[in-house]
């Protein structure tokens, strides 16, 4: 387990700054897909299900003004390290995988 902050940012403006936190950061990329999934519903209100693939996940990352995760690191340092966008999208990729694979 290592806790997870997920820093967002949607538009320009400062004020469209967030942040969630979870305990792992698979939480966090099923998180980052929900976040789209809401963005998808938003745009499609009518529409009974929605369905997308990677690439339209990805290109929702990279419209984002910003997007990182900051992951505990344990002993000896404390600290929290931060992952890009790049990064981001490389873990829902393998995620995805997995879930795909059934694991």
């Amino acid at each position: 387990m290592s806790h997870t902050i997920l820093l967002v940012q949607t538009g320009k403006n400062p004020n469209t700054r967030t942040y969630a936190d979870y305990n792992t950061v698979d939480e966090c990329t099923d998180g980052i897909c929900k976040l789209f999934e809401e963005h998808l519903k938003k745009l499609h209100p009518h529409s009974p299900s929605i369905t997308y693939d990677i690439s339209e996940l990805y290109d929702f990352i990279d419209s984002l003004t910003d997007l990182s995760c900051l992951i505990f690191q344990g002993e000896p340092h404390n600290t929290y390290l931060p992952f890009n966008k790049d990064w981001i999208k490389e873990r829902i990729y393998i995620q995805l995988r997995k879930q795909a694979a059934g694991k």
